[in-house]
């Protein structure tokens, strides 16, 4: 057995804060009551000792590790342990010939595989046969939404269940562990700063606890240490987990919803996190259009004018051309006419046969004495079918704002001459 199946995390006093305080059992586990509460079905399993192969997703500092390590200290069963970061298609086929041979010997095996995430698609097939067999029960950690980072057939052989961000009450409770285990005194400013700015993350809590008192070599953390240690701190937003699409459609929406505090504060959480600038100019163009369109054509103009700005100047200065437009955005009128109309269009199209060309319209035809030619009659304007089919798309809004007052003017004249007997 090498330590790459070995639950124990070291010598004791020298790991991290977070590891010294960890709960050993469900009694001093904190959090996720809806899955370890007093009828909690992870309780259920825990006290009948029956474990199912299960999936704990969740953010960060949440508990779902030391959920697993309770699981671990509580079962009868073998406990091999793999992260997926550092695992190689060698370590699982190692782990999986490893709980074979346990299993031969009358033993349950738990094959916990924390950030199962990164784990691709070949490594992830590779457990199905073990668990089709009852080889192993399978216990997975994630940050990512399984939905998402999970292939099906994986999904299909286990329990799903989510993790949910730490309350305040529930970053106290730990807070206030780890003080008295530690013997350390925390003043109430500094308990609130912590508990308030971690966003849910018991981890990150007790590691800059951890820091505060290294640096200040003594059992008394104040707000000012806590302060100067979080200042140097990332945000809590990953690019390439969840909550960077949750953010920028964060953003978006308030742009949507013409409130240009809110989509200022989102913007500013992602260019703090670190967040691609030219992605963020990207989505503006798209909402320029879709959100904005007809009743101010400018504005895909301003987006697009934004991108190549952003691309060309680069961070720290583009923070200001985003902000000129997520300003300029936010107060324009809104419109979604556009985008309803090709929407209406795509699904004609794949609902219906599909439509030849009037001869009179194509490219090279006979028929070209047929097309009466727009300029040649009044308002450059006549009658006459492009289509072949009546069919309607477009619909200003009842009550268009901006630019799209005229246009539904204009429409609404040419329907009229539409109308008219012998247009000319």
């Amino acid at each position: 057995m090498t330590d790459l199946f070995h639950i124990d995390e070291g010598p004791k006093g020298k790991e991290p804060l977070s590891l010294r305080i960890a709960p050993i059992n469900l009694d001093d586990f904190v959090g996720q009551k809806q899955i370890v509460g007093e009828n909690g079905i992870i309780r259920k399993f825990i006290q009948e000792d029956r474990i199912l192969s299960c999936i704990f997703y969740g953010p960060p500092g949440s508990g779902k590790t030391a959920l697993a390590k309770i699981i671990a200290h509580s079962t009868r069963s073998t406990f091999l342990r793999l992260n997926a970061v550092t695992a190689r298609v060698d370590d699982l086929r190692t782990a999986l010939l490893q709980a074979s041979r346990y299993k031969g010997e009358g033993k349950g095996v738990i094959l916990f595989i924390d950030e199962i995430h990164r784990f691709n698609k070949m490594q992830q097939e590779g457990l199905l046969p073990a668990l089709e067999e009852g080889m192993v029960v399978l216990i997975g950690t994630t940050t990512r939404n399984p939905f998402f980072s999970l292939i099906p057939p994986l999904r299909s052989r286990v329990l799903l269940f989510e993790f949910l961000k730490l309350s305040s009450n529930e970053l106290h409770q730990i807070l206030k562990r780890a003080a008295e285990k530690e013997r350390i005194t925390i003043d109430e400013n500094a308990t609130h700063l912590l508990v308030h700015m971690v966003d849910g993350d018991a981890r990150r809590m007790l590691n800059i606890l951890e820091a505060a008192e290294i640096t200040e070599h003594r059992k008394t953390v104040t707000e000012d240490v806590i302060e100067r240690i979080m200042k140097k701190q990332p945000l809590s937003y990953d690019r390439d987990e969840n909550y960077h699409y949750d953010v920028i459609s964060a953003f978006i929406k308030s742009i949507r919803g013409s409130d240009p505090d809110a989509a200022l504060y989102w913007l500013a959480l992602m260019l703090e996190g670190g967040e691609d600038p030219l992605y963020i100019a990207r989505r503006l163009i798209i909402l320029a259009s879709e959100d904005i369109g007809l009743s101010d054509p400018l504005s895909l103009l301003l987006a697009e004018s934004a991108y190549s700005a952003v691309d060309r100047i680069g961070m720290p200065e583009a923070k200001i051309i985003l902000s000129h437009v997520t300003i300029y955005l936010s107060l324009q009128p809104k419109s979604n006419s556009s985008y309803k109309a090709i929407e209406k269009a795509i699904d004609y199209v794949r609902s219906n046969e599909q439509v030849e060309v009037p001869p009179y319209l194509r490219s090279a035809n006979p028929a070209a004495k047929q097309y009466k030619y727009p300029h040649e009659y009044r308002y450059h304007y006549v009658k006459q079918d492009y289509l072949g089919k009546s069919v309607r798309f477009y619909e200003p809004d009842e009550t268009p704002l901006g630019q799209e007052k005229e246009l539904k003017r204009r429409f609404e004249f040419l329907r009229r001459l539409n109308s008219e007997e012998g247009n000319k």
